[in-house]
């Protein structure tokens, strides 16, 4: 995860909340990385994340929603022996919490508890927040695209978030990973619009900072890169009319042509940098315009080719 979305769910995990809102929100994170254990004692509910501000998130939802205090297991990963896995277990009172919550010891959810959460913009807004905290990252808008996503392992997670999104006017994309699903926003101004939703309000000033810079970097960048290609256009142009009058004073002389191509030809061959509207500004019969310049210099270039053609 990029350092900007950790920035984010820091935001994210300091959002002030009713205690609707917070239960909204822990059903989002229970329904992305919740995992029920089932033995013969009891049902044990745990939910995993590497960030220790989303762990401490959880447990007080859970204090405040439920009234329970559950616990709090921290583990170091043993590959990268890096960062920290936090865990939030319950162990009581779980198959009351999760049919509160939509979902059977199986974890297979109905549709009653999402419709609720429909009902409500705020609950709507909490759900995805909890979403994004759970299983969501954005990359640095430094970086050479714009990408935020939502990952699951449950294919159903992610069209209850498509549709969620949906009257929000963010259309997202959805596509499925060896091991997972997930849906994504590619466009700046969308990426701006959701972290707005689930109130972000300080990352999208630093978003919106650096996205403005940006464009305005690779704005002026393709002004200079359009600017360098006419100019090579230009002189790529000076220089096969220069090759054309040289070929006709040489094979016929100047002195053939009429006295409005002779001027152009001249004043090109001595001023080989200037682009047709200067030269048409320093004829003697000027000021000429440009497409009248270019005009005389296509009759010299046809007729240099007639003369290839003929030698």
């Amino acid at each position: 995860m990029s350092s900007f979305a950790s920035e984010v769910k820091k935001e994210l995990t300091a959002v002030p909340v009713s205690p609707k809102e917070a239960r909204a929100e822990l059903i989002a994170m229970v329904h992305m990385n919740g995992i029920i254990s089932l033995n013969s004692e009891h049902v044990t509910l745990d939910i995993q994340t590497e960030n220790a501000a989303i762990a401490r998130r959880i447990y007080q939802a859970f204090k405040t929603v439920y009234l329970i205090a559950p616990d709090i297991i921290v583990r170091r990963k043993m590959k990268l022996k890096k960062n920290n896995v936090y865990i939030v277990r319950v162990t009581m009172g779980v198959e009351g919490l999760l049919k509160d919550m939509g979902l059977n010891l199986f974890g297979m959810m109905d549709d009653t508890t999402i419709e609720a959460i429909n009902r409500s913009e705020d609950t709507m807004r909490a759900y995805l927040r909890g979403a994004f905290m759970a299983g969501g990252s954005v990359n640095n808008p430094e970086t050479s695209s714009y990408h935020l996503e939502i990952y699951s392992l449950q294919e159903n997670n992610h069209l209850i978030l498509q549709a969620m999104m949906k009257p929000f006017g963010l259309n997202v994309r959805t596509a499925a990973r060896r091991n997972g699903h997930f849906i994504y926003l590619k466009e700046a101004d969308k990426i701006s619009d959701f972290l707005a939703l689930i109130g972000a309000n300080q990352s999208i000033l630093k978003f919106e900072n650096v996205r403005v810079t940006r464009d305005m970097r690779n704005s002026v960048n393709r002004r200079v890169n359009c600017e360098s290609a006419n100019l090579n256009k230009t002189v790529n142009a000076a220089l096969q009319q220069i090759e054309n009058i040289q070929l006709i004073q040489n094979t016929m002389g100047l002195e053939q042509l009429s006295p409005k191509l002779q001027d152009v030809a001249r004043m090109r061959m001595d001023n080989p940098d200037l682009s047709l509207k200067q030269l048409g500004e320093r004829l003697p019969d000027g000021p000429v315009s440009k497409s009248g310049v270019n005009h005389r210099l296509r009759k010299i270039n046809a007729l240099a080719d007639k003369i290839r053609q003929v030698n």
